[in-house]
């Protein structure tokens, strides 16, 4: 393919996308159900005239491997704490604990029901169905009231993270032992430690560096972190997730001399920047994936009426589980809310992340492609049929 045809087809995509995203605000149709349709759309046009099917087994997982760390660093840059929110994440909080518990069992003891299957493994499948994908959730709840839109934002945000730090727990050899549990504790004390002085040390080159380019160095420095992190066997998202919290919230940590180093003149002004270009990047790369998901999708695979009706399943059991859970951290369940737990791009990177030794032969990749397109479709049925307040 010429040069100049790269260049539309990638710059023609992400202007698709954007209009997808301001058509999916105004019909309360999620995005990711027209990026997918979008990249099936190329398969079926490059067969018809005769193109080869390019291969996307080895670009997937690395785009999804960049989306999952923005997705993590955009989540944490979203829970910022203030007193007058207290309320709101404590609520999401035990929304998003109490629905990866109850969602994560039940699908669980189904999986171990119809496969057979040994629990960890069942367990370990489970975690990405439980997981809500924020990058779906968050776009598709600003037509909510104010205080809805806060709620699902944090809850989705937080299910993100712990759905991660829970899926690298029970996929790590020996999940279920209490050796290894305790192992992984201190790792993880290690890391959040290692992350603590990272922070600050990069705060402090923030402050006094007078370069130009200085957000894209932060994504650039994550990155490598990340890659350094796996290398060595540390749980690498904690650290995502704690330099996102520590940026978002370095106002509220109790130390003076980290309010002075923060207090440089262009500090404000970088981290709206930071917030910024992440969400842009995970938009960019929730594009380029979703596409590139669509196009490796046969449609064939995903249609059969065996997988439909174990998705019928896991629908079910997710929304009465979710009802339980608004009923008791909201005390209320109200239909937008309700329907707003979508499975979507944390949930597919999740699935390609298993192990080898922990893969069942019924929960394969056109099953969770019907979940994703499933909860999708809940939502554009849902969605537009609820009559929404004004927002203030």
């Amino acid at each position: 393919m010429a040069t100049e045809h790269v260049l539309i087809l990638l710059g023609g995509l992400v202007v698709f996308s954007y209009i997808f995203d301001l058509f999916a605000q105004r019909a309360r149709v999620p995005s990711v159900l027209l990026l997918l349709a979008l990249g099936v759309v190329l398969r079926e046009v490059s067969v018809r005239m005769g193109f080869p099917v390019l291969a996307t087994e080895g670009l997937l997982p690395t785009l999804g491997t960049v989306g999952l760390i923005l997705i993590v660093f955009d989540g944490a840059l979203e829970l910022e704490y203030a007193p007058e929110r207290r309320g709101v994440i404590l609520r999401a909080l035990v929304a998003s604990i109490a629905g990866l518990l109850l969602v994560g069992a039940a699908y669980t003891i189904l999986v171990q029901m119809l496969t057979g299957a040994p629990w960890r493994a069942c367990l370990a499948n489970a975690v990405p169905f439980s997981v809500i994908s924020s990058a779906v959730a968050i776009p598709s709840a600003s037509v909510l009231p104010t205080a809805r839109r806060e709620f699902i934002i944090y809850e989705s945000s937080i299910s993100d993270i712990l759905g991660v730090v829970a899926f690298n727990l029970f996929a790590a050899p020996g999940a279920l032992d209490l050796e290894h549990f305790g192992g992984a504790m201190a790792d993880l004390l290690i890391v959040v430690v290692i992350s603590l002085l990272s922070c600050a040390g990069l705060l402090w080159l923030l402050s006094r560096s007078t370069h130009n380019v200085r957000v894209f160095l932060i994504l650039a420095l994550l990155l490598m972190v990340y890659g350094l992190g796996k290398s060595f066997h540390l749980s690498s998202l904690i650290i995502i997730l704690v330099f996102g919290l520590f940026m978002a919230n370095l106002r509220q940590i109790p130390l003076q001399w980290l309010h002075r180093m923060a207090d440089y003149p262009r500090a404000a002004a970088d981290q709206e920047l930071l917030h910024a270009l992440t969400r842009e990047s995970t938009f960019i790369v929730r594009t380029f994936f979703f596409v590139l998901f669509g196009y490796s999708i046969s449609l064939v695979t995903v249609l059969r009426g065996e997988v439909w009706i174990i998705v019928g399943a896991l629908l079910g059991l997710l929304y009465a589980s979710r009802a339980v859970v608004l009923g008791v951290s909201m005390g209320r369940v109200d239909p937008a809310t309700l329907v707003l737990a979508p499975r979507g791009l944390i949930t597919v990177l999740l699935f390609l992340s298993l192990p080898a030794d922990l893969r069942i032969t019924q929960v394969d990749l056109p099953l969770v492609v019907a979940m994703v397109l499933g909860t999708a479709v809940v939502m554009a049925l849902v969605l537009p049929m609820v009559r929404m307040e004004r927002k203030p």
